[in-house]
């Protein structure tokens, strides 16, 4: 019976290769199977992924806190706009400056949408009172009403950067400032999700960096700005 059964699994190998292995072949010839990834690969830059965490499309956390004008504001605000994210503080001698200078310009070239805003997260709260965000939005010409610098209870607001976003900050005596934070932007579709471009191997880049500009063009360790890229995908969000 075992003599029999090895005869038919033979037949069906010959008869897979001779009906398939030629098709195979072919595919990978002519680069079928090559175009096919590629397209997958183009298809996925041109559009702006979802970020997921366990199994679940990212969505902008519940907020609720103090602007620069003394007034409350919440994720509900943001409502219907496609805004930028990030996290920063005033007394910051390194890296928020420049993620300040850089968003100054896309405030700059979309003043005249109502469906743009940006929210900055103070991680230090306790010092960055709404007078002392009044003083440093003068500073830098920050001048768009959506444009909300916000102050408030500490612990939400660290819930809300190593959480909510998952863009790192924390308190480290060591560090500039007394305080490490990652530099990057993130970027809220108008239904309060967290959205990206995929890299050159079609993944989602998930964060924009905000600690380089586009005139710099690149930093000492060779990554390139992406500033350029964000205005890009902000003008792709809000023709959704």
């Amino acid at each position: 019976m075992k003599k029999y059964t090895y005869v038919w699994v033979s037949l069906v190998i010959l008869v897979f290769g001779i009906i398939f292995v030629p098709k195979i072949v072919d595919w990978i010839s002519s680069g079928t199977v090559v175009e096919n990834d590629r397209l997958n690969i183009e298809h996925a830059k041109s559009t702006l992924s979802y970020i997921t965490l366990n199994g679940e499309q990212k969505r902008v956390p519940s907020f609720n806190l103090i602007n620069q004008d003394s007034l409350t504001i919440s994720n509900e605000d943001y409502n219907g706009k496609v805004f930028v994210v990030e996290f920063f503080f005033t007394s910051c001698p390194s890296i928020c400056p420049v993620m300040t200078e850089n968003l100054v310009t896309i405030q700059d070239e979309f003043k005249d949408n109502e469906d743009f805003g940006i929210a900055s997260f103070s991680i230090t709260p306790d010092f960055d009172t709404p007078t002392v965000l009044k003083a440093y939005a003068e500073k830098y010409g920050i001048a768009d009403l959506d444009w909300h610098l916000l102050t408030g209870d500490k612990e939400q607001i660290y819930d809300l950067a190593n959480n909510g976003f998952n863009i790192f900050a924390a308190e480290m005596p060591d560090s500039p400032g007394g305080f490490e934070h990652s530099g990057l932007f993130a970027l809220v579709d108008k239904k309060g999700y967290l959205r990206s471009r995929a890299d050159e191997f079609g993944n989602p880049i998930i964060y924009y960096r905000g600690a380089i500009t586009e005139k710099q063009g690149e930093n000492d360790h060779g990554e390139t700005e992406q500033i350029s890229i964000l205005k890009e995908d902000i003008k792709r969000l809000l023709a959704e």
